[in-house]
């Protein structure tokens, strides 16, 4: 099984060793899998579970006060399920894959999704806040106000690029020369407008997968959701791009017409793999190989 992750596209991480080192966990989690589904999942939980990332443990907390976390996941036979606005959930991508192989939808959200998870035995009361996390919401000198017209007002004069605590986004992509999967995992924009969904969750944006291969992308979600970023790395493969060239084309047609930073992983059946962002960095790792 072959295995590429990345751990989110923004400025220069803190402790970027110690990041590398759970990205490299990460991807040889996957890689050991039996499937590519359970290679994706796999992969990702460990990243959940790891505060250093914007993902499960550790995500980032709304306008509200409250951490919500969004996921999805998708077949190259593009059979996808995703999951978002989930309190509670470290493992978001377990709820996507739920939705993708135990319903005949692509997306549940909130409640309903905390409640399908619970059905399917996925921890719904997680405590997903971290002494940094915890630090930051209680330091914030401009804290959000009470009332949703005052959010909203508040969040439209701030929300702009990605803070470096924004950036953590966690993905992965598996590819076993016949099957392929990709999946990517949130817990969104620090100080968002409570109930705001990215990215992640939407299929073409966040996640991609065809015959041609699987993308997972990172950055700023609302012009990764209006550009359909994953999308467009995977339609690259399709018209005869390898990997590489399909994860650079992609950013760079991006970088002209979003204002955002963003970056990609991409993965093809014939193992070839790619990245790129335009961003300050991009951790991956790659693990596993091709019988």
């Amino acid at each position: 099984m072959r295995v590429i992750v990345h751990g989110g596209a923004g400025g220069t991480p803190t402790d970027p060793e110690a990041r590398q080192r759970s990205l490299d966990t990460a991807a040889t989690a996957g890689s050991n899998a039996g499937t590519v589904v359970n290679a994706v999942t796999a992969a990702l939980r460990e990243l959940e579970s790891d505060p250093r990332f914007n993902a499960g443990t550790g995500s980032a907390v709304q306008s509200d006060g409250y951490i919500r976390t969004d996921a999805g996941i998708m077949r190259d036979d593009r059979s996808a399920g995703a999951a978002c606005g989930m309190p509670g959930v470290e493992h978001a991508i377990d709820v996507a894959e739920v939705v993708r192989s135990e319903t005949p939808h692509v997306l549940v959200s909130g409640v309903h999704a905390v409640d399908l998870a619970d059905a399917y035995g996925i921890e719904t009361e997680a405590d997903l806040w971290t002494e940094r996390t915890q630090a930051r919401w209680a330091d914030t000198d401009d804290r959000p106000p009470e009332g949703v017209k005052a959010q909203t007002a508040w969040v439209r004069e701030r929300f702009g690029e990605p803070t470096e605590r924004d950036h953590d986004t966690v993905g992965a992509v598996a590819t076993d020369g016949k099957r392929t999967a990709a999946a990517t995992s949130t817990g969104g924009r620090w100080f968002a407008l409570a109930g705001r969904i990215g990215d992640v969750p939407q299929v073409g944006s966040g996640f991609y997968c065809a015959e041609a291969g699987g993308a997972s992308a990172t950055g700023a979600g609302e012009d990764i959701a209006r550009y359909t970023l994953a999308r467009r790395a995977v339609q690259l493969l399709e018209d005869g791009h390898d990997a590489q060239s399909a994860a650079d084309a992609a950013i760079g047609e991006f970088d002209e017409l979003a204002a955002g930073s963003a970056g990609i992983i991409v993965l093809t059946p014939n193992d070839e793999t790619g990245s790129a962002y335009n961003s300050d960095s991009l951790l991956t790792a790659v693990a596993g190989g091709l019988e």
